[in-house]
């Protein structure tokens, strides 16, 4: 990986030098079928890159990771590529003012998501193929200048087996053999993609008629591997597709500019999506292959609405480095749900926002890792951790923030503005601060230097005097507080509200007021006189980003009263600042537990509850004391089961509380239910046990040696696909066997011969939070292991072996001590690397403080 890097000096000391009028890139993928499997599996890539110089006679470099370069043309003059090409640079010198550079070179087929992506259908043999290459994976298929300032036109061709189609960015034509495909318009490197192969393919169409009279057609089109068509549903798609257009068309006043738009759902993805333009990419996990929640399906429309936001934040617009990530990153996540509320069925996306995404962000923003949204990206090591939790849900938090302060028609105007002034180039920050000043009338300066500049979250805590009877309040204000490492107080727009307990028994709004908080003590002075209230919601409505804290009376009420409370956004974030609190070893881990046993079956919003299991369930295993866990995990299988039988015969959920249940069973009885469901011989009303349920309730059963490898073979003859062997591998390592573990970890570590998607799989049925004793030994091994697999491994799969495998379930001080001194002794690591052991240091010191904290309760 090291000399696969590239600094931002270097880029800016290239983009300095150049400017890129286009690439022609042929590509030949006919030895993506073929017999046997060796490796490395290559194909030839052939680029073309037309470029001006604006200091002739000087020397730059081309970038390109591949097995083998057959030749190198510079300006009609062959070059010798054992001299100039070192496996990720191509030697450029004695450049002209106008150059064309022709690489003719030998690339890898990836299994590893990073690149141009093989993978084979264990269903049927067919091979599939995509791209994926954000930030600097383009020079893994042809050769290029990696960086995002040097944008150019793109025209692809690609020879593919036969039988096959082929997508790009630009509408496509099958011609003597050949896909041609138009020229784009200028785009960066990294959202360039290809899609090859027998993939199923949906087609729709979206038209508008601007007020202007003109016309404006998008051929749609959605595909799938053919194994998932019966599963595809492309026409709810296609309604989101069509909703988001809609919307972006109404707020942006600049029609999309990418001509087609097709969405590809592909196997062994490593992220949510990809924004390349007129070609989106998603993990094919968002066609749902059995019953899943309203939760999922927002999930996904809320994906597809933020991809199409990037094709105006981030493909017609686009950062200047990765500094500016959040350019893109933050406002396709704020625009993301912003859309889904606005123009489709999910008109509490807010909800899930407040209650899943900040949750993201406001743990990140506590990692020693923590930045600024505007971030100090050194290299692309830096860039690729930069796609985290405060580049995308606190910049998305902050931006809505935002938008209460400038008010949204100001900042709608910004963004075209933004749009129109700055089409097809790159921006720094302060490109879009200019317009919102415009906008707004605001001055932006100090806005930017709190809230983009600045790391941390603060917290707001409500501070109540009441007058001599007691009855009415004398004085409410609002206390902030920050962190000493990042003790910056911000101004905040925030709307407080008070709650009283109705006759009936409901716990109801009676008062609101909106203000600005700014410093450490803010008086709302129009809030004296009103009547006490039993609850004070600081950030009610959720307008700010900050961790919510309470005054004695309103905990209080929360711990007596929480489902009373009839607002749904206001009960999520209740429940959300619950587990800030958890997290903070300021409630005891049990005490969350109880509150959640409590009170999770009367939530209305489905979202919610599943974060409320998934809360649940790591304040169990992390944060609970260790002495307690046998305990608390009897507590919550007795109440899942409690609360899946008491659902609705078919409601979403039931099923929500019994893949819940699945998750905390561990006793026998608990286990035999799994069992006999699994057989068909008990039966809970409405609960459809479909094939993805069926691998939910052996996972469990396999983890504590219930279901045997023979029962995982059965399982996967009966569901002999790419999902269903994802789900056997997870299984077969989380059976509770020491030969199994080390089996496992030779697998991942000591072996390169696992896929992305198995290595993953493998990586989460090895590390239980049952099998302590199991994974003991391998803490050593991690620390061992860790700096070779980073050099040794792509930078996907060393992210995921090192926060994957790191001991976290061994979490007592000895195992912070030898984290501690890993990091003493490795000073001079990889940045990145001792980023993600510091994050994870970070996430067991924080665990054993809430351990303390529960031990006392």
């Amino acid at each position: 990986m090291p000399g696969e890097n590239l600094s931002r000096d270097e880029a800016r000391e290239r983009a300095a030098l150049l400017s890129v009028d286009g690439y022609d890139v042929s590509l030949d993928l006919r030895s993506a079928v073929g017999d046997g499997d060796a490796e490395p599996r290559t194909f030839r890539s052939v680029t073309t890159i037309r470029f001006r110089c604006n200091e002739p006679g000087t020397s730059t470099f081309a970038d390109l990771i591949a097995p083998s370069v057959t030749a190198v043309s510079l300006n009609g003059k062959d070059l010798d590529p054992s001299e100039v090409f070192d496996g990720s640079r191509i030697a450029l010198e004695d450049l002209a003012a106008d150059n064309e550079l022709v690489v003719d070179a030998r690339c890898a087929y990836s299994r590893t998501g990073e690149g141009m992506h093989r993978f084979v259908d264990p269903e049927d043999g067919e091979v599939y193929l995509y791209t994926q290459y954000e930030p600097a994976d383009a020079r893994r298929v042809f050769a290029n200048f990696e960086q995002p300032d040097l944008k150019a036109p793109y025209r692809f061709e690609v020879r593919a087996p036969e039988g096959w189609t082929v997508w790009s960015n630009g509408a496509g034509e099958l011609v003597d053999g050949v896909w041609r495909f138009a020229e784009t318009k200028p785009i960066s490197t990294y959202i360039t993609c290809v899609v090859a192969g027998p993939y199923h393919y949906v087609t729709d169409s979206y038209s508008r008629t601007f007020e202007d009279g003109t016309k404006l057609e998008i051929p749609l089109g959605a595909m799938c591997r053919k194994g998932l068509a019966p599963h595809f549903d492309a026409d709810d798609v296609f309604l989101v597709t069509k909703q988001g257009l809609d919307f972006f068309h109404d707020h942006f006043d600049y029609p999309y500019p990418f001509g087609k738009y097709d969405q590809a759902f592909v196997p062994e993805y490593n992220l949510g999506a990809m924004e390349n333009p007129g070609l989106v990419t998603f993990r094919e996990e968002y066609i749902f292959r059995g019953k899943v929640t309203q939760a999922s399906y927002e999930a996904r429309a809320n994906v597809i609405l933020h991809e199409m936001a990037h094709m105006w934040f981030g493909d017609l617009v686009t950062m200047e480095w990765w500094d500016d990530l959040w350019l893109k990153e933050s406002f396709a996540d704020f625009m993301g749900t912003f859309a889904n509320v606005g123009a489709t069925r999910f008109r509490d996306a807010w909800i899930t926002f407040a209650n899943r995404r900040k949750a993201w962000a406001y743990r990140a923003d506590q990692l020693p890792s923590t930045h600024p949204i505007t971030a100090d990206i050194r290299d692309l090591e830096d860039a690729k951790l930069n796609f985290d939790g405060i580049t995308y849900a606190k910049g998305a938090s902050v931006l809505k923030q935002l938008v209460a302060y400038v008010g949204q028609d100001a900042f709608l105007e910004g963004a075209r503005r933004y749009f129109k002034r700055n089409a097809y180039g790159n921006t720094r920050l302060g490109d879009l601060l200019s317009v919102l000043a415009e906008t707004s009338g605001r001055d932006m300066t100090a806005w930017s230097a709190s809230w983009l500049q600045t790391a941390g979250v603060n917290s707001l805590t409500p501070q109540v005097l009441l007058d001599t009877e007691g009855g009415r309040i004398a004085e409410l204000a609002v206390l902030q507080e920050a962190a000493e490492t990042h003790p910056e107080l911000r101004p905040h727009r925030v709307a407080v509200g008070l709650y009283r307990r109705t006759p009936e028994g409901a716990l109801e709004r009676y008062a609101r007021v909106e203000t600005d908080v700014d410093g450490p003590r803010t008086v709302v002075a129009e809030l004296a006189g009103s009547q006490a209230p039993d609850l004070v919601l600081v950030n009610d409505d959720d307008l700010t980003y900050c961790k919510i804290r309470f005054d004695e009376t309103s905990l209080a009420t929360l711990r007596a009263h929480l489902g009373a409370l009839t607002d749904p956004l206001a009960r999520a974030l209740c429940w959300s600042a619950l587990w800030n609190l958890t997290r903070d070893g300021l409630l005891p881990a049990r005490d969350f537990v109880d509150l959640v046993l409590r009170f999770a079956g009367r939530e209305s919003d489905i979202g919610v509850l599943q974060m409320l299991h998934a809360w649940a369930d790591s304040a169990l295993v992390h944060y609970a004391a260790p002495e307690w866990r046998e305990t608390g995990g009897r507590l919550l299988a007795e109440g899942a089961l409690r609360e899946l039988r008491a659902a609705g015969a078919g409601s979403e959920h039931q099923l929500a509380w019994a893949r819940f249940f699945a998750s905390v069973a561990s006793a026998g009885p608990d286990l035999a239910l799994l069992k006999d469901l699994l057989d068909g011989t008990t039966a809970i009303e409405g609960l459809d046990v479909d094939q993805e349920l069926r691998w939910a309730f052996l996972e469990p059963l396999a983890a504590h040696g219930v279901a045997d490898e023979r029962v995982l073979a059965a399982e996967l003859a009966r569901d002999d696909t790419a999902s269903g062997k994802r789900h056997q591998v997870r299984c077969l390592a989380a059976r509770p066997s020491a030969a199994v573990k080390a089996q496992a970890w030779a697998q991942v570590v000591e072996s390169d011969a696992l896929s992305n998607a198995l290595v993953e799989a493998t990586i989460a049925g090895f590390g239980r939070p049952s099998q302590r004793e199991l994974t003991a030994p391998y803490a050593q091994l991690y620390f061992a292991a860790i700096e070779r697999v980073w050099r040794e491994r792509s930078i996907q799969i060393g992210m995921d072996v090192v926060r994957g495998l790191f001991p976290s379930y061994q979490d007592r001080a000895e195992t912070l001590d030898a984290t501690d001194a890993w990091l003493d002794a490795h000073r001079e690591a990889a940045p990145a690397l001792r980023r993600l052991v510091l994050e994870a240091r970070d996430d067991l010191a924080r665990a054993l403080r809430a351990q303390e904290c529960d031990a006392t309760a």
